[in-house]
């Protein structure tokens, strides 16, 4: 499996901490994110991510930035992308099973640290059930 990651500022240590529980899973890791706390604009750190997952180069992608709303607004301008802003498991949860999110959306000024990873493995081991979400999944695209 192979996840592509982005944040920005606000996002950095907990990206840092999401790679290392990621590698230790043996899982590839694309990090399009900046490493550093100065002010960034994170579109130039979420449409990679987007891209990656829009052109199936990585299987899912993970985006943190203060409120995960910019993110996912970002990701989801991408065909084919469906980027869930997550605050707690059960969305989690939730978006895969009948959203069949492929970008989780973090936002790290409102979650705690622990949250986050715990929200990521539910991501990853979460499969999408199909059946009558998948007749809604297929009305979400304009064109």
């Amino acid at each position: 499996m192979k996840i592509s990651i982005g944040n920005d500022h606000a996002g950095t240590e907990y990206k840092l901490a999401i790679v290392g529980l990621l590698k230790s899973m043996n899982i590839e890791v694309v990090n399009h994110g900046t490493d550093g706390s100065d002010s960034v604009d994170y579109p130039d750190f979420i449409h990679p991510v987007a891209s990656d997952v829009e052109t199936n180069r990585a299987d899912l992608g993970i985006i943190i930035c203060g409120t995960g709303n910019g993110a996912s607004m970002t990701a989801n301008k991408h065909q084919g992308v469906r980027a869930a802003l997550c605050w707690n498991r059960e969305i989690v949860a939730l978006a895969r099973e009948h959203n069949n999110a492929n970008i989780l959306s973090l936002p790290a000024r409102f979650i705690s640290l622990s949250q986050a990873l715990d929200m990521v493995k539910i991501f990853l081991s979460t499969n999408f059930e199909g059946g009558r979400h998948e007749r809604r999944i297929e009305k979400i695209p304009c064109s």
